[in-house]
């Protein structure tokens, strides 16, 4: 049990690295920050980094979109995927720990990529671009661990609709399979499929492969609060 809980708490923080809603740099940091910061070009199907290597880096996407993922072969589940905006392993790379999810690119996609020997010195010597990032850092584990104690309430479906709410902040088209809700809701495919079944037939959602559409916000919402 404590295991499940343990890779349950990791799929929420890898699915929390990169929302832009968490980015902790302004236009101005980035301009701060570019002479420590290279640009890459990844192509379709290229990684970022790798779940369990070294974190050297941190990297902010400025194009294309990125999938965040989990394990590798049958055991493979995507988290999230995300966009310009978004950074990416800045909290393994601060606290020298091994990245817990592996980052690949969709599409092309145009990144900084900081490097930690580099970046570490640079912000020293600005602490308020330090603050700032480190901040966003805290208050994203402190989001990832309320939204974990908030679904141990709720019943299945309400976990669903809450979990489906919070992605729609970003999009309308939720990227998540069955199985990667399941994992990160630590229940079973069976019962996620049968929540999302209610909540297309209460019209909440369109479901298709791989995708949730939400088409009523208010419906969601309420199944999601109650």
């Amino acid at each position: 049990m404590k295991r499940q809980a343990d890779q349950q708490h990791l799929d929420w923080l890898a699915r929390s690295f990169g929302r832009p809603d968490y980015a902790p740099l302004s236009p101005a940091d980035v301009d701060l920050l570019r002479n420590v910061g290279e640009i890459v070009t990844k192509y379709p199907g290229t990684h970022l980094f790798k779940e369990n290597a070294p974190a050297d880096a941190a990297y902010l996407v400025e194009k294309g979109e990125v999938e965040i993922y989990r394990g590798e072969g049958p055991s493979k589940r995507v988290v999230s995927r995300v966009g310009p905006g978004s950074v990416l392993g800045d909290i393994a790379m601060f606290g020298d720990t091994p990245y817990i999810s592996s980052a690949r690119a969709v599409g092309p996609v145009r990144a900084f990529r900081f490097d930690r020997t580099r970046l570490l010195p640079e912000l020293a010597r600005h602490p308020a671009v330090c603050l700032r990032w480190l901040v966003a850092g805290l208050r994203q584990l402190e989001g990832t661990q309320r939204r974990v104690i908030r679904l141990m309430h709720k019943t299945v479906l309400g976990q669903v609709a809450d979990l489906l709410m919070e992605e729609g902040e970003a999009r309308a088209e939720v990227n998540l399979s069955q199985a990667t809700i399941a994992a990160l809701l630590g229940v079973s495919r069976q019962s996620v499929n049968e929540a999302l079944g209610r909540l297309r037939d209460q019209g909440a959602v369109e479901t298709g492969y791989r995708s949730i559409r939400i088409v009523d916000t208010d419906m969601l919402a309420s199944v999601a609060a109650a």
